[in-house]
């Protein structure tokens, strides 16, 4: 049986995409959408699977926040119970720390090695929404963070001598590892993909982006400091590319946890994945009474305990309402 999730409060790390900062600085990123985004290619050829980044290129323990408690303990080798480690990928405005403390000690505590990246940073850019200053990361662009996310597997899978690792991503965090599955290559090395409340299909943020024509001074701006903010606008450039390519790619299992409580990436049910691999999943078709809406479905018990049954069906239990 696994150890019952314990209750928890979201309410310190608001801060993030559904916070003050977050969601006035994603809804004037969104204000543009595609119309002024530069074009983004598919990339002509995949990286070489085998290739792993030095540590010089990404330190093993990252280089610019703590990690959370339990991850990224590069002595960890994997049991048999879990012999695929999981990686973490944070959101937008957001950070590994902040992101991932209530599942990255969660999982740590069920057996599993754990690992978690800072991507998609930009110097000076910081925020103190849990009391602590700490850099936020999600806003490079979206491609070039999924190769950062790519080499970090990488190191992951060199550390710890396992074959494959299993993602579990948050906001953007569960939609970028798409693009690396799709197109870097990453479909030989992850085994399951866990997004919760993932930007799969892109965002109006409620229709927001229609408002583009009339402010676009003040979304150029903002994109200079968030450019993953336009990757994620429904229509953009990027976008289009994601959908030359079905939703899934052979031989990952998908999980997308959605609570129709998200005010960030609208309509929400532009979350879901199409394919024979994939489980959506509806946090309120669990517990009725969750009140969890885009930020708090990452430290939502029921949401975890979602996810911890994706990463081990063969232990699934009756998911906890809380």
């Amino acid at each position: 049986m696994r150890t019952p999730l314990l209750r928890f409060s979201a309410t310190p790390l608001r801060r993030r995409l559904g916070g003050a900062l977050g969601t006035s600085l994603l809804a004037g990123a969104l204000l543009v959408g595609a119309s002024t985004a530069p074009a983004i290619a598919a990339p002509a050829a995949v990286a070489s699977p085998g290739a792993a980044a030095s540590a010089a290129e990404l330190p093993p323990d990252g280089d610019s926040v703590a990690s959370p408690p339990g991850a990224n303990d590069w002595n960890c080798r994997p049991g048999a119970a879990h012999p695929d480690p999981v990686v973490l990928v944070h959101g937008t405005f957001a950070n590994r720390y902040e992101n991932w403390l209530a599942l990255s000690p969660l999982l740590k505590g069920l057996g599993y090695c754990v690992f978690a990246l800072d991507y998609g940073t930009v110097p000076g850019v910081t925020s103190s929404g849990s009391g602590l200053l700490l850099p936020i990361g999600g806003l490079g662009p979206v491609p070039d963070s999924a190769a950062q996310l790519g080499r970090f597997v990488d190191l992951v899978l060199k550390a710890t001598g396992a074959g494959k690792v299993d993602i579990v991503g948050h906001s953007q965090g569960g939609m970028l590892p798409n693009y690396y599955l799709k197109f870097l290559g990453g479909a030989a090395k992850v085994g399951r993909m866990v997004g919760l409340a993932p930007s799969n299909h892109g965002t109006t943020l409620d229709g927001i982006t229609k408002l583009a024509p009339y402010f676009p001074g003040v979304a150029d701006l903002i994109y200079t400091v968030c450019q993953s903010c336009r990757d994620q606008a429904v229509g953009s450039d990027f976008n289009r590319v994601m959908a030359s390519r079905p939703d899934t790619v052979p031989g990952v299992r998908y999980t997308v946890v959605s609570t129709v409580y998200d005010e960030v990436v609208t309509p929400w049910r532009t979350q879901f994945l199409n394919g024979p691999a994939v489980d959506n999943e509806v946090l309120q078709d669990h517990c009725p009474v969750t009140l969890a809406e885009h930020v708090a479905i990452a430290f939502s018990p029921t949401a975890l305990h979602l996810v911890t049954n994706a990463l081990d069906p063969a232990h699934a239990t009756p998911v906890f309402c809380g």
